[in-house]
């Protein structure tokens, strides 16, 4: 996970140093927004799993609505959602993220 992380900060010169200190020694990466969708992706599903949850809870999360139907009336990530249903015409985030989940389970 900590090569993802890298990824993640290392976009500055600035950023150099702590990322030679976590064993980087090349040069910042480059600012790719799918790319970072990704790897946030990736490290929500790892975490999810270090948490012990299980794919349904993490579905939960992500939104209430997949598990307990259009009608159920709590939203986590209202803002996130809709953003991203209007830019991708999805909720990528979910997606990715229960994507990765798979991955991880070997599902």
């Amino acid at each position: 996970m900590l090569p993802r992380l890298t990824e993640l900060f290392y976009v500055s010169k600035a950023m150099g140093p702590f990322a030679r200190d976590l064993g980087h020694d090349g040069p910042p990466f480059a600012w790719n927004p799918e790319r970072r969708a990704l790897l946030r992706a990736e490290l929500d599903a790892y975490y999810a799993k270090l948490y012990g949850l299980t794919r349904d809870e993490l579905r939960y999360i992500l939104d209430p609505a997949d598990i307990y139907g259009d009608d159920y009336p709590s939203e986590t990530f209202r803002v996130l959602k809709n953003n991203e249903t209007r830019h991708f015409g999805e909720y990528r985030t979910r997606r990715l993220v229960l994507e990765a989940w798979d991955r991880l389970s070997g599902s």
